[in-house]
């Protein structure tokens, strides 16, 4: 089943000149330099902290000088037409936003698969690379959502999602993910260097009644250390890591403490 994808202009929806499978081939024909936003519908028409989805969409757009034009009850109302009228249920979305057309906005859907049983229980092996930094880490640019599509086609058979490092080898964010790690009794994440996630902002909500948040990246070194570790994104929630760079997370089953965190996340 095809994505379905539309321009939304000052003059109405209309649709693009371009087909594509599915959002990671629409990719590859939506313009430069741009920013996005990418989410899921819960109940098919309810998206989760939609709001906060378009201030981050602003946001990236002010970082890259793109002088966004967004009137969101008209973009709400146009998202909600094109949910219901593609017939898929609940739905991931992406909305991109042309710097040379900033009051267009691009609305890509496909049907929503949710992460599998199996990957929530268990979790995955996971590797980090150094090959690619962001070069504008607070800003979803159209431009990374290609770049690291070379990282994604280089991962090894096995290998669920790459975690970048920065300069001196601490672990940032993952290609489409934030990520956090189980240390000495706190959760960390990375507060600079990485895209502020929309799933990130529930985890910051959720996590103080289940373990102490601490905004700081974990060391490569530290790898051996780590108690549990798991990435989120709007779409697929909380994933555990079980292993990272072919070393064992913990005991290597999904720790308490993320079971825990799924549990509130839902």
């Amino acid at each position: 089943m095809p994505a379905f994808i539309k321009r939304l202009t000052p003059a109405g929806l209309f649709a693009a000149d371009y087909s594509a499978a599915d959002l990671a081939t629409a990719a590859a024909h939506e313009p430069l330099p741009g920013v996005y936003t990418v989410g899921r519908t819960f109940n098919r028409t309810q998206t989760l902290l939609f709001e906060a989805h378009l201030d981050r969409l602003a946001d990236s757009a002010q970082r890259e000088n793109i002088p966004l034009v967004c009137q969101r009850r008209e973009l709400k109302a146009a998202l909600r037409q094109m949910v219901i009228a593609a017939g898929f249920g609940d739905v991931r979305f992406r909305l991109t936003v042309p710097a040379a057309a900033p009051d267009e906005i691009i609305i890509s859907l496909e049907p929503f698969q949710p992460p599998p049983a199996a990957l929530l229980q268990n979790g995955a092996a996971y590797i980090t690379s150094a090959a690619s930094q962001r070069q504008n880490p607070a800003a979803k640019t159209s431009g990374w959502m290609r770049a690291r599509q070379k990282l994604q086609r280089a991962m090894p058979p096995g290998i669920y999602e790459t975690i970048l490092l920065d300069a001196d080898g601490h672990l940032l964010e993952g290609l489409t993910s934030n990520f956090y790690a189980v240390l000495d009794g706190q959760l960390r994440t990375a507060a600079d260097g990485v895209l502020a996630g929309i799933a990130q902002r529930i985890v910051f909500e959720i996590c103080p009644p289940i373990v102490p948040l601490h905004k700081a990246p974990v060391h490569q070194s530290e790898i051996p250390q780590l108690r549990e570790a798991f990435l989120t994104s709007s779409s697929r929630g909380i994933i555990p890591i079980t292993a990272l760079d072919d070393q064992r997370i913990g005991s290597g089953a999904v720790g308490k403490t993320t079971q825990a965190l799924q549990q509130a996340y839902q």
